[in-house]
């Protein structure tokens, strides 16, 4: 049985315009799930940098971890953001939006790999 398109989830994407070619949401749809995985891997290296408690300067060691924590939380709801003003931009026929997640990542591993470098020479 096939949903009408006023009650599928989001509403705020799907109650605009018509369906794409299904090959198209299937994309934006799997680079949604690959920023999903990109933000738990940095929730695991957080962890892990904080968990293993390697021979670092702790307070640079910690600010690192949370950096990349914090990332990890942040990043999948920005990638939702992302997936719902992709599709609605597909389904209206307009150009793609921009996307912010490729920056947030960026900015993030720097300052990530900046405090490590720090902790690791003081």
């Amino acid at each position: 049985m096939n949903s009408s398109p006023d009650r599928r989830f989001p509403r705020s994407v799907f109650r605009h315009g018509s369906e794409p070619d299904v090959r198209f949401s299937l994309a934006n749809e799997r680079t949604f799930l690959a920023w999903t995985r990109t933000a738990l891997a940095l929730i695991a290296g957080g962890v892990a940098l904080e968990a293993l408690a390697l021979d670092m300067y702790a307070p640079l060691r910690l600010a690192a971890s949370l950096v990349l924590i914090v990332t990890g939380i942040v990043l999948p709801v920005i990638a939702w953001f992302e997936w719902s003003r992709v599709e609605r931009a597909m389904r209206l026929g307009r150009p793609l939006p921009h996307p912010p997640t490729g920056i947030v990542l960026a900015v993030a591993v720097v300052a990530s790999g900046v405090l490590v470098l720090l902790a690791v020479l003081r």
